[in-house]
C-alpha cells in the first residue's frame, strides 16, 4: 500500500523480489513478533495504512505510525524501541513533534492538496527510511557466512533485539482466576471474614510458565562462520527467563554467566576469554555425555527445550552420539537441532554425526540467517505444534 507521491523512487530502492516498501515494513513487523510484540494482522494493516498517509520518507513518521498501531501493551514499548533502532538504524531522534495530534492530521491533508512539502537539510542528508528498511529485509535472508563487515554490524543490532521464550507449560501452582475450580481455602476465609454469611465462590486455576531453554552452541572450526552470530543470538536469549547456554567443541563450557552482561560486545569478550576451544575439533558424543552427567541428569535438561546449534560434524564415535541423543530425548521435553548448512542446495544429512542424531530429534531446522533464527524461536515457543 504505497502512496502515489514518490512511490516510483521508493520502489526503485528495493530489489524486485522484495515487492517494494510494503515488504520492508512487513519485515519490520515480523521482527517485532520475533521479540514478543503482539503485532497482529489487523495491527499490521493499520500500520501500513498509517505509513501510506504520512509517507515513509521521515523517520519520525514511520516511528509513530508503528508505535501507535503495532504496540498493544506497555511492555511492547521497550521492545519496539530496540527493534526500531536495530531495523532502521540510527538517525534523527524519534521524539514526538511539538504540534498536537490535530496539527499532524492537517499536515497530511495539506500535503495532498499542495504537493510535496519542502524538506529540511537534515532530512535531505538522512538516508530514506525505505532504503534502511529494505537493507534490513535483505539482510534477514542472507547467509551469515556471506556477510560483509558493515552487514555484520547491522546484524549484531538486529540480534541484540531478539527474544527467546520456551514453550509454556501448566505449573503445579495455582493462581486466582475468574474461571476454574473452586478455591476452598480462600472461599472459607472469605466466609469467615463475613461472619459466616453467604459469599461468592472464589476460584483458581493453574498458572502457566515457560519451559527452560538450553542452548548447546558448536564453536568448532567447521562452525567458525556462524559461531559469532549464534552466540549473539544466545546472548539475547539469556535475557529471558530460565535459559542456559553451553559451548561445545573439544570441551564443554557453561557460558550463561558470561552472556548475562547487558552489553553484547562485553558479553562476547567474556565468552571469548572463557571458552578455550574456539575453532578446534568436534566431539559431540563425548561432550553430550558430559553435559548429561554433570547438568542434564540433575535437572537442567528435565522437561526443557534443548536446542543444539551445530553442523553435525563428529570426529568421535557416531554410536556414542546416537546413544547420548536417545538419553537426552528421554529427559527433555523437546530436542531441536538447528544446522546452518541445511539451507544449502542439495543438502542431505549424510555426515555420520548428523545421521546418528536425527532419529532422536523432534525438529530439524535451519540456522544460517536471521530469518532462520526467527523460525527457530517460533519452534522453541511451540508454534509448529500449535
Amino acid at each position: 500500500m504505497e502512496s502515489s507521491a514518490g512511490s516510483s523512487w521508493l520502489v526503485a530502492q528495493f530489489p524486485a523480489p522484495l515487492g517494494g516498501v510494503d515488504a520492508a515494513l512487513l519485515g519490520f513487523a515480523r521482527a517485532l513478533r520475533a521479540v514478543g510484540v503482539g503485532a497482529s494482522s489487523e495491527r499490521v494493516h493499520a500500520f501500513l495504512r498509517a505509513v501510506d498517509v504520512l509517507g515513509p520518507a521521515r523517520r519520525t513518521d514511520v516511528y509513530w505510525a508503528g508505535r501507535l498501531t503495532l504496540c498493544g501493551e506497555r511492555d511492547d514499548l521497550e521492545r519496539y524501541e530496540r527493534v526500531f533502532a536495530a531495523y532502521f538504524g540510527s538517525g534523527e531522534p524519534a521524539a514526538p513533534p511539538i504540534p498536537v495530534a490535530p496539527a499532524i492530521r492537517l499536515r497530511g491533508v495539506a500535503r495532498d492538496a499542495t504537493g510535496p512539502r519542502t524538506t529540511t537539510r537534515r532530512e535531505a542528508e538522512a538516508p530514506p527510511m525505505a532504503a534502511l528498511a529494505g537493507s534490513a529485509e535483505v539482510l534477514r535472508h542472507r547467509d551469515f557466512a556471506q556477510l560483509s563487515a558493515s552487514e555484520r554490524v547491522q546484524l549484531d543490532r538486529l540480534l541484540a533485539a531478539f527474544a527467546l521464550r520456551g514453550e509454556t507449560r501448566r505449573s503445579a501452582r495455582r493462581r486466582s482466576a475468574r474461571r476454574g475450580g473452586v478455591d476452598p481455602r480462600r472461599t472459607v476465609r472469605e466466609l469467615l471474614r463475613h461472619g459466616g454469611e453467604p459469599a461468592r465462590l472464589l476460584r483458581h486455576s493453574r498458572a502457566e510458565r515457560p519451559r527452560r531453554v538450553v542452548l548447546l552452541v558448536d564453536v568448532s572450526g567447521s562452525m567458525a562462520p556462524y559461531a559469532d552470530a549464534l552466540l549473539r543470538f544466545a546472548h539475547a536469549a539469556v535475557r529471558g527467563p530460565r535459559t542456559e547456554v553451553f559451548t561445545i567443541g573439544t570441551r564443554l563450557t557453561r557460558v550463561t554467566r558470561e552472556l548475562s552482561h547487558r552489553d553484547p560486545d562485553l558479553a562476547m569478550a567474556a565468552v571469548s576469554a572463557a571458552v578455550p576451544d574456539w575453532r578446534g575439533g568436534t566431539r559431540l558424543g563425548v561432550l553430550l555425555r558430559e553435559f548429561l552427567d554433570r547438568w542434564g541428569q540433575r535437572g537442567t535438561a528435565r522437561g526443557a527445550v534443548v536446542v543444539v546449534l551445530s553442523d553435525g560434524w563428529e570426529r568421535g564415535d557416531p554410536e556414542l552420539l546416537a546413544a547420548q541423543m536417545r538419553r537426552l530425548r528421554r529427559l527433555a521435553h523437546r530436542v531441536i537441532w538447528a544446522n546452518p548448512r541445511k539451507a544449502r542446495p542439495g543438502y542431505a544429512p549424510l555426515a555420520a554425526g548428523m545421521a546418528a542424531a536425527l532419529p532422536s530429534v523432534d525438529a530439524f531446522v535451519e540456522g544460517h540467517s536471521l530469518a532462520a533464527l526467527e523460525s527457530l524461536a517460533a519452534v522453541v515457543r511451540g508454534a509448529d505444534r500449535a
